[in-house]
């Protein structure tokens, strides 16, 4: 009998997670495709009218360099891509001295080992490629192993420091919610708004573009829409490659950090849910009906002595 009603059990509980599974399958995969749909809407007519423009640009170039054919127009497609690529400036004389100097080059090694991928700067040697490739095997691991550490290593500072405050006073539940969220804000500020304001001035963004870009860089999707010492056409000091690299360094150790602590709530709240359920299935009876078998349980051992 033991065996048979282990067995149910394991059965109710396997089935508990497929159906777990299956239901965040179902959430993942809808909240993927309700994106693709707003994108479409918000993102879709704006490409085709910019299309439109173009395509007016390309003729009225036509029209007012009437010695320009559609095989010219190519090569000059291409040597814009090529000096964009290269970090040479088509303005005048102006030129930055190219990419992959030593500051955009430490950069660009930060971004390989942190996965964000700008993709405006690649290799373009055969050694250059396979030295990244070597160099991502190897460095993709430690900078995990690293950031994780680093953002354990802040996480315990926060939490002494909420311990700490907490037993000063009384409401040790609320100073250390408090705290969590003062801490919260500090960072936010220190990694979004401290550099927004920063790429506002070196970079000529609006606050919206600064932020978007902040985000894009410290969760690693890595766009390249934006990026920040990248324009040609601008003299950037030699300190702001140095500052980059630290921000992106510890937003991204705090924005894992944060990211974690999501992930943590929500395998906590499915925890428990899980845990309802399989309590719901232990003890199928409500506390009322338990109460109403309770008597009947102890008055039939009284009947039987009576006898």
């Amino acid at each position: 009998m033991v065996s048979i009603h282990t067995g149910k059990f394991f059965t109710r509980l396997n089935l508990i997670r497929f159906l777990s599974l299956l239901l965040l399958g179902t959430v993942y995969l809808s909240y993927v495709l309700i994106g693709g749909v707003v994108f479409w809407k918000l993102e879709g007519e704006q490409v085709e009218s910019q299309i439109t423009i173009l395509k007016e640009k390309r003729n009225t170039l036509f029209q007012v360099y009437p010695c320009l054919s559609q095989q010219g127009l190519e090569e000059l497609a291409e040597l814009i891509q090529a000096a964009t690529k290269n970090g040479l400036s088509l303005k005048g004389n102006h030129t930055t001295g190219g990419f992959f100097k030593y500051t955009s080059s430490a950069v660009f090694a930060a971004t390989v080992v942190t996965t964000i991928g700008y993709g405006n700067m690649s290799p373009s040697t055969t050694p250059g490629q396979i030295f990244c490739v070597i160099f991502a095997i190897f460095g993709i691991p430690l900078n995990m192993v690293v950031l994780n550490r680093v953002g354990k290593y802040m996480l315990a500072i926060e939490r002494k420091f909420c311990n700490f405050i907490a037993t000063k006073t009384n409401c040790q539940k609320f100073m250390r919610v408090s705290i969590h969220f003062l801490f919260f804000l500090i960072s936010s500020v220190l990694y979004f708004m401290v550099p927004m304001l920063l790429f506002k001035q070196y970079e000529g963004w609006t606050y919206a573009q600064a932020i978007y870009y902040c985000f894009i860089t410290l969760s690693t999707i890595g766009f390249g829409d934006y990026v920040a010492d990248y324009n040609p056409d601008k003299e950037y000091p030699d300190w702001y490659g140095c500052i980059m690299g630290v921000w992106i360094f510890f937003g991204l150790a705090w924005l894992a950090l944060v990211i974690n602590h999501s992930i943590d709530l929500l395998e906590g709240f499915n925890t428990y849910i899980k845990s309802e359920r399989i309590a719901g299935n232990r003890n199928p009876l409500s506390e009322g009906e338990k109460e109403k078998e309770l008597p009947e349980t102890q008055e039939k051992p009284e009947k039987e002595t009576g006898h």
